[in-house]
């Protein structure tokens, strides 16, 4: 018998699966949907959507939402404007957010941008309320997001989730609109995917106006 994954709900649990999960991303087109992109599984299934500047009309904040029936919020990123603090670090700062019943807004995950993001071997790192581990970080982003070839480490140097474009479909589009991701056992796909759309906005795709 196989162990069973260790389970990580950052979001909810709901959306962390005892098996890997490949899920496709297809970016929306700004003229006709305002940006922003959904997330498929194999079945063509909605599992997430993504809501950039195009839609909210608001810089510099994103919202993700589930596949399912209305699209409730269950992510709200904002990057956290820091004046002059913030122009002499060499970080900016993302911070994510669910809510609860009562609309009230609980930190769930921070990630720091290098001012130079342009920079390839300047590395992005997240940490998590609750934290996951005892460090300053509890995971970081290894790879280039623009090239579809990125993935989320844990602390301890594993790989939770993959970036890729699979080589049929690089061979078709160019532009790299549609890509998949790979999210590892018991990883939350919701967190996944809002790390995933913090890169999409950082690195000027679609969900910027």
């Amino acid at each position: 018998m196989g162990t069973r994954a260790n389970m990580i709900p950052i979001i909810n649990k709901t959306y962390c699966s005892s098996s890997q999960v490949v899920l496709v991303v297809r970016r929306r087109p700004h003229v006709t949907n305002g940006g922003g992109f959904v997330v498929t599984d194999c079945n063509q299934k909605v599992i997430f959507r993504v809501d950039g500047c195009g839609i909210l009309g608001r810089k510099d904040e994103l919202i993700l939402r589930d596949g399912d029936g209305d699209g409730d919020a269950l992510l709200l990123i904002r990057r956290k404007k820091g004046g002059m603090v913030e122009a002499l670090s060499i970080y900016k700062k993302w911070k994510g957010y669910t809510f609860d019943y009562e609309g009230s807004q609980k930190l769930v995950f921070s990630l720091k941008e290098p001012n130079s993001c342009l920079v390839r071997n300047n590395a992005m790192k997240i940490s998590t309320e609750p934290r996951v581990s005892n460090k300053d970080w509890d995971f970081t982003i290894k790879g280039y997001f623009p090239d579809r070839d990125c993935s989320i480490i844990d602390n301890k140097g594993d790989i939770v989730a993959q970036v890729g474009v699979k080589k049929e479909v690089q061979e078709l589009m160019a532009s790299k609109d549609l890509y998949h991701v790979v999210v590892k056992p018991g990883i939350d796909q919701a967190f996944v995917f809002g790390v995933i759309a913090t890169l999409d906005y950082i690195y000027g795709e679609s969900t910027r106006c």
